[in-house]
């Protein structure tokens, strides 16, 4: 016997074995839950405004979910389900604002939490030469030089400039995509730790390590190992993922001058499979009792 029903969207054109097990543990776990969970891709799912109205046509019948678990960054789809009433975990607004790093960093910024030195790209149409800007980021920074993508996921869009000529090849390249430029930070080389936050909690973490890159992506090759962190870095993962509004987030953590906790990024939709071979926790088990008590106090009007 069910108690409600929800659905599970994420992104149609991950079809990897990876992906498809990360959803497989969900639907089990809900199952355990009492809840029925369909999976649903995003690209299933149309977008209409006809007549002024807002709608959304789903190729598939399926009914009306009590909430959803939007495990995509399709932020214009969570924004369209939203205003039909719906109850998402995490919101459009929280996608929104992990997605892009740029956006991330302004709202963590004068909170008491500590960032790296970091300074963002102006928006530009067109290529012109802007020696000034390049003199002014060495001005700023020291090499090396972490230059980031605003989106991007896996490490793949993370770069580093280790001198003028590096700096002005990755100027070009990323001239007309949103990015910013970082302090490195030496102490913490190679190595963060996840923290998986579900409400007010911090329900698992890990240490990542790679010996080969300044990066610490698993998906990069670093290894992860079990790690009980510090309550600076629990406290900084929980008051970070707050201020994003997450129901449940990935906090990545680097370490600073004596190990203190330095927010690198946060990740709406953060894989829970690494962090369960890792450590044994299942954090869907989590987020479904935190769904669960929350829709104790949602009321919803559906109007589709």
């Amino acid at each position: 016997m069910f108690k409600i029903y929800g659905w599970l969207v994420y992104n149609g054109s991950l079809q990897s074995e990876k992906f498809l097990e990360i959803n497989k543990i969900y639907k089990e776990t809900a199952e355990k839950k009492g809840i029925c969970l369909d999976l649903i891709k995003n690209n299933e799912i149309y977008c209409l405004i006809e007549n002024g109205i807002c709608s959304v046509k789903i190729n598939i019948l399926k009914s009306n979910p009590d909430f959803i678990l939007f495990l995509d960054k399709d932020v214009r789809l969570a924004k369209q389900l939203e205003k039909l009433g719906y109850r998402l975990f995490n919101s459009a607004k929280t996608i929104e604002l992990c997605d892009d790093k740029i956006l991330t960093y302004q709202v963590l910024s004068d909170n008491g939490i500590k960032l790296p030195k970091t300074l963002f790209s102006p928006l530009m149409f067109y290529e012109i030469d802007d020696n000034d800007f390049i003199d002014f980021i060495e001005k700023e920074f020291e090499y090396p030089i972490v230059i980031k993508e605003a989106f991007g996921s896996f490490g793949q869009q993370v770069y580093l400039a280790e001198n003028k000529e590096q700096l002005i090849s990755l100027r070009k390249k990323l001239y007309l995509k949103p990015h910013l430029y970082q302090e490195f930070i030496h102490t913490s080389r190679g190595k963060d730790v996840r923290l998986h936050v579900v409400g007010d909690k911090v329900v698992a973490s890990m240490l990542r390590v790679s010996e080969n890159d300044f990066r610490a992506n698993i998906s990069s090759g670093a290894k992860m190992y079990k790690y009980q962190p510090p309550d600076s870095f629990v406290e900084v993962a929980i008051k970070a993922s707050r201020l994003v509004g997450a129901d449940f987030s990935g906090v990545d953590i680097l370490f600073g001058e004596n190990d203190q906790p330095i927010v690198c990024e946060i990740n709406s939709n953060a894989h829970i499979k690494n962090i369960y071979e890792c450590t044994g926790i299942n954090v869907s088990e989590y987020i479904f009792d935190y769904i669960l008590q929350e829709l104790e106090y949602y009321e919803r009007d559906i109007t589709i």
